[in-house]
């Protein structure tokens, strides 16, 4: 009997994916040579123009390398002090912020917006959209912060252009910058301090993050990488005048690898916060994580505990609890990966919209095994492109591995 698209699909997931939940103790990492010689074949496969990697060993940035191209024409070398856009990885550093304030009482987690904004959430001009909903007044920062609101990612989505819930609040998985967009209303509102301000004091300065903003620093002009979309044509680096908690900020890898490390130590929470932050909130049960508001449940992530924390994503790795988020725009791809037990973590960040293809190699290389969800994040490795076909994205296929739901 021939086999069908969706069965070969399975079959490789279980390849790619298999024997997860009696993995070995993981190798020892590859040496600093070998994995830049694998990264660059790996960019030259995926074709990748610019890529930068910070390991995290033990709570410390203990390796941090750029490879390729700042800018293509130019033969300009991409380097570790590059000015790169974290696009949705800020929301990981807008999260840790978040969880400092709830750690000292200026923000419960738990309050209902009514009680946490100065007027009702439809008075703003941004959610008038919201006005003839009540169900605004049922948010609160959890639910906005474990993008668990209802609301879309964004409004633009929809044909009309208006801002609008899709699950009732507190419901369903749906990854929303529109949420996170309204917490940063609260957060300023409650501290009376600019984002930007507060996100310099309380991370960017603590971890020395130096070359890191949510804001376009005049000072980086002739630093900062030119971004490239799959065909290959230019997209300039946007110079961002307005602070987004769903994502404004530049960085670099050497600055993104000091957070990632601060945030596998623990530091600057209580462990009540820490703990809180990387706990499951609400398991996830959408076959991709876009568009996460299509309907349709799948059990295909029960077998790792595929959930979502306070502004990251968890699942059960072989390695013990992981936790990652990614940061994607046009011309930009980015990946951060952490594991609580061992305090190890990795950071790739890129100017370019092929580089998901080859996160996944690229972290099972140094990792081996992991059991990411790469199919849900839609990370399909750059050697099987048919599995980006719309037929693969509305029926699960992955029913095998990491053990199976």
């Amino acid at each position: 009997m021939p086999t069908s698209p969706l069965r070969n699909a399975v079959l490789f997931a279980a390849v790619m994916l298999g024997g997860c939940a009696n993995q070995p103790a993981p190798p020892p990492p590859p040496s600093r040579p070998a994995l830049d010689a694998e990264i660059q074949r790996l960019m030259a496969a995926a074709h990748v123009p610019g890529l930068a990697l910070a390991l995290i060993e033990n709570g410390q940035l203990t390796y941090s390398r750029a490879y390729g191209y700042a800018n293509v024409d130019k033969q300009q070398p991409l380097r570790t002090d590059s000015i790169m856009y974290a696009a949705s990885l800020t929301k990981a550093v807008f999260a840790y912020t978040v969880m400092q304030l709830v750690d000292e009482g200026v923000l419960s987690l738990d309050a209902p917006l009514p009680t946490l904004l100065k007027q009702p959430l439809p008075d703003y001009p941004n959610y008038a959209d919201l006005k003839d909903d009540p169900r605004w007044r049922q948010l609160t920062p959890r639910m906005l912060l474990s993008h668990t609101s209802g609301l879309l990612n964004w409004r633009y989505i929809n044909d009309n252009n208006k801002l609008d819930f899709k699950y009732p609040p507190g419901s369903r998985y749906v990854y929303s910058g529109e949420g996170l967009n309204i917490l940063q209303v609260v957060v300023e509102e409650r501290t009376g301090t600019p984002l930007q301000t507060l996100m310099q004091q309380r991370v960017f300065d603590r971890f020395g993050m130096r070359d890191t903003s949510m804001v376009w620093r005049q000072e980086w002009e002739g630093r900062e990488v030119t971004h490239y979309a799959k065909d290959g044509s230019t997209l300039p680096h946007k110079r961002r005048g307005n602070a987004r908690a769903a994502g404004s900020m530049d960085t670099t890898i050497e600055d993104y690898g000091r957070f990632m490390a601060g945030v596998l130590r623990g530091e600057g929470l209580s462990a009540a916060a820490y703990q809180e932050m990387l706990s499951p909130q609400m398991a996830i049960v959408s076959v991709q994580q876009f568009p996460s508001h299509w309907p349709g449940d799948t059990t295909l992530w029960r077998g790792i505990g595929l959930s979502i924390g306070l502004g990251w994503p968890l699942y059960n790795s072989p390695l013990g609890p992981a936790f990652f988020k990614e940061g994607n725009d046009d011309g930009t791809q980015n990946f951060a990966l952490g594991f609580r037990q061992t305090r190890n973590g990795i950071v790739l960040l890129s100017n370019t919209s092929t580089a998901q293809g080859m996160y996944l190699p690229a972290v099972e290389y140094v990792y081996g095994k992991t059991c990411l969800p790469w199919f849900w994040m839609n990370y399909i490795p750059y050697d099987r492109p048919e599995l980006m076909g719309l037929n693969m994205r509305e029926h699960p296929v992955m029913s095998a591995g990491c053990p199976a739901g």
